[in-house]
């Protein structure tokens, strides 16, 4: 393939089309599917290793007022960091390719958003005994059809 077209694709700048599509993508209701939680975010010049914590978060048996609180404020930041990124992405002159990480980058604050409104609220806990429950009917449904089927074959 031809360099110069992948470079000329990648330094144009990003059509009002594009962009719509872009923002739009990110008010779906599934828009999160296969989104990363970023590892890393900066924002007011501060660090925060946001994937840990909320993966620690994930697996806390039981979530203290005073975790509540830092979900809160995780929250706050997050939306208003990603309120800026959206911002960026509606106005800013870019490349598709930079619109692209952009949008890709604000999917993953939202999907974070998401999460530590799911740990403050206790519903992915919920979320993951109806997942082990479900699992656990769905195993003994099949041994019991795995042993129907045996005795069937053994009778013949």
């Amino acid at each position: 393939m031809d360099n110069s077209i992948d470079t000329e694709k990648s330094d144009r700048l990003i059509t009002e089309k594009e962009r719509q599509q872009l923002l739009a993508e990110l008010h779906t209701r599934l828009f999160w599917v296969g989104e990363k939680i970023p590892h890393v975010v900066m924002i007011k010049g501060k660090e925060y290793k946001l994937h840990d914590r909320i993966w620690s978060l994930i697996n806390r048996e039981y979530i203290s007022d005073s975790e509540k609180q830092e979900i809160e404020k995780y929250i706050a930041l997050l939306k208003d960091e990603e309120k800026i990124y959206e911002l960026d992405l509606k106005t800013k002159e870019m490349t598709l390719e930079e619109a692209k990480k952009l949008s890709d980058e604000t999917a993953g604050l939202l999907r974070a958003i998401m999460d530590l409104r799911e740990i403050k609220e206790g519903v992915s806990k919920e979320k993951e005994k109806n997942f082990h429950e479900l699992f656990s009917a769905q195993r003994t449904e099949e041994i019991r059809r795995w042993l129907s089927f045996l005795k069937d074959i053994d009778k013949t």
